[in-house]
């Protein structure tokens, strides 16, 4: 599988249509965020158990000559949303996964659109109006939709504890049974909600009429979200945290994101000289195992909504602190594991234009399907993102009114000092930062392009969506020998299949100075890269 090239404008999606929503747009003279937000509506419909319009969105954003910028679409919890309020609905040990109680945060991903819109218009002479940046999520919504595999096979996966919960089976079952493979799949009640915000824009979500009734039906549901929680939600312009790489500098999201985390992985290897290894040999495996439990140790200790954090993020990423971090680390001996993060459900997409605007954006409703819940006028899933919250007050994630959920959602961005720029990144939970460190290091440092950067085996360390185990999981592809070298370090190994989607969905756009653009999409999804 080679990577797809172009001159004018391209984007990669793990949905194929969403591409090919971005990459209309950028035919019909948009930019990179008009582009991205008509591949965000679409993708929003076409991979319904990845993602929704009642999710949380996050942006990094580069235009040449400019800084790089950032967008921050979460929403805090409800202001309802106490410890004492689960006491009250008789919930004392964790938030459910699933259900009402799951959906105590606000949806920010439709404000992301919103501000996206607002700086192409302010920055980039953007032009093209809602109503045409909405078009394709509405028609696939309004007119069907194949049904993937994923969604298919996660569906039926999932279906006993998504089924009882309110509006799932109606929405997302065809007569009590999950959808088939390549069959048509309409959501008519959803094409209803994206007109409307095409009509009146992104406000209306949170502060016209569509407001009103999303905030009754979550509060008849039991969902702890007033429409005051709505009214009081923006999406957030951010300065993006900056790694110094020694080939150029890379660009994550803030806190309350693990951004910091993909950072400091890419930080610690840059200090262990990898390339003096084989590519995907069991030192170069082990090696970025070790620095993603560096990282990790830092994030459970430090990472959550940066008000209730005591210390700066970027000083993480001091060429110090990331030294100490490398030196920790023993190369003929794996470091003891515990418990991860857990599983998430997401979206990465890409895009850049042919004046070099590049977008990394990622959009998400925590675990598959979110909640489950299904508003039943509006027809938005709603997302569990605040299921992460802890009822222990002493826990760094501990659950507060108007409080930020911890995110594992971090897109990625690279500017190097040869001139190219890449956009990539993966859905995954815990896995976002390790297969961004696959990405990464084998393009970046190992030379490798986009395309072959993906489709080579990846590994996971600890859980991410279907797993529960915390073991280092490999492809089978990866050589017996590896394997066995891996295992001799101390890595409990788990073996997956060849190409599993375990291990994310990743997505890669290399620019080169010429204006040259090169991709990659991953095989372990249904996505593409669109380009001309």
């Amino acid at each position: 599988m080679q990577a797809k090239w172009g001159m004018q404008g391209m984007a990669v999606a793990p949905h194929s249509l969403a591409a090919e929503s971005a990459l209309a747009v950028l035919k019909e003279g948009g930019n990179a965020l008009e582009a991205m937000v008509a591949a965000a509506a679409t993708i929003a419909v076409v991979y319904p158990h990845m993602n929704s319009i009642g999710g949380d969105s996050f942006w990094l954003i580069h235009a040449p000559g400019k800084a790089i910028g950032g967008i921050d679409a979460c929403g805090a919890a409800a202001s309802l949303a106490s410890r004492q309020w689960y006491f009250d609905q008789g919930i004392t040990e964790a938030i459910p996964f699933r259900g009402p109680l799951a959906a105590n945060t606000v949806a920010g991903t439709i404000s992301g659109w919103g501000a996206a819109q607002r700086l192409s218009q302010k920055y980039l002479g953007g032009k093209l109006p809602l109503t045409r940046l909405l078009a394709d999520g509405i028609y696939y919504a309004e007119n069907g939709i194949p049904v993937t595999h994923s969604q298919s096979s996660l569906t039926a996966k999932k279906l006993k504890e998504l089924e009882p919960q309110p509006g799932f089976a109606e929405t997302f079952l065809v007569a009590g049974q999950n959808p088939k493979t390549g069959s048509i799949f309409k959501q008519a009640r959803l094409a209803k909600t994206l007109h409307r915000i095409a009509q009146y824009g992104t406000e209306e979500y949170y502060r016209g009429a569509l407001a009103n009734v999303i905030a009754q039906e979550l509060q008849t549901l039991g969902s702890p979200i007033r429409l005051s929680d709505l009214h009081r939600h923006e999406a957030k312009l951010i300065d993006p945290l900056r790694l110094t790489h020694s080939l150029g500098s890379v660009y994550n999201m803030t806190p309350p994101t693990q951004g910091v985390v993909s950072l400091m992985i890419l930080g610690i290897l840059d200090r262990l000289d990898l390339q003096r290894f084989k590519l995907d040999s069991a030192e170069y495996v082990h090696l970025c195992v070790e620095a993603t439990k560096q990282a990790f140790k830092i994030r459970d200790q430090f990472i959550t909504d940066p008000a209730y954090m005591h210390c700066d993020s970027q000083d993480f990423l001091k060429p110090a602190f990331l030294q100490k971090l490398a030196d920790a680390i023993d190369l003929n001996k794996a470091l003891p594991w515990g418990q991860g993060k857990g599983p998430a459900d997401t979206i990465w997409m890409g895009v850049v234009d042919k004046q070099g605007c590049a977008v990394s954006f990622i959009q998400s409703i925590y675990h598959e399907f979110g909640a489950g819940i299904v508003l039943p006028t509006s027809g938005i899933n709603w997302q569990n993102r605040g299921c992460s919250f802890s009822l222990n007050p002493a826990s760094l994630n501990a659950l507060e009114p108007l409080r930020k959920p911890f995110h594992t959602l971090n897109p990625a961005l690279a500017l190097f000092k040869d001139g190219r720029t890449m956009v990539y990144g993966t859905m995954g939970g815990d896995g976002q930062p390790q297969t961004q460190c696959a990405v990464f290091t084998r393009t970046a440092v190992y030379g490798l392009d986009p395309q072959a950067a993906i489709s080579r085996p990846r590994w996971l360390l600890g859980r991410t969506w279907g797993q529960t185990s915390d073991s280092l999981k490999l492809e089978s592809r990866f050589d017996s020998q590896v394997i066995s070298d891996l295992a001799a370090l101390g890595h409990e190994i788990e073996l997956l299949n060849d190409f599993d989607e375990t291990v994310g969905h990743a997505g890669c756009i290399m620019r080169e100075p010429s204006g040259v653009l090169r991709g990659g999409w991953d095989p372990r999804s249904d996505g593409g890269v669109a380009a001309y």
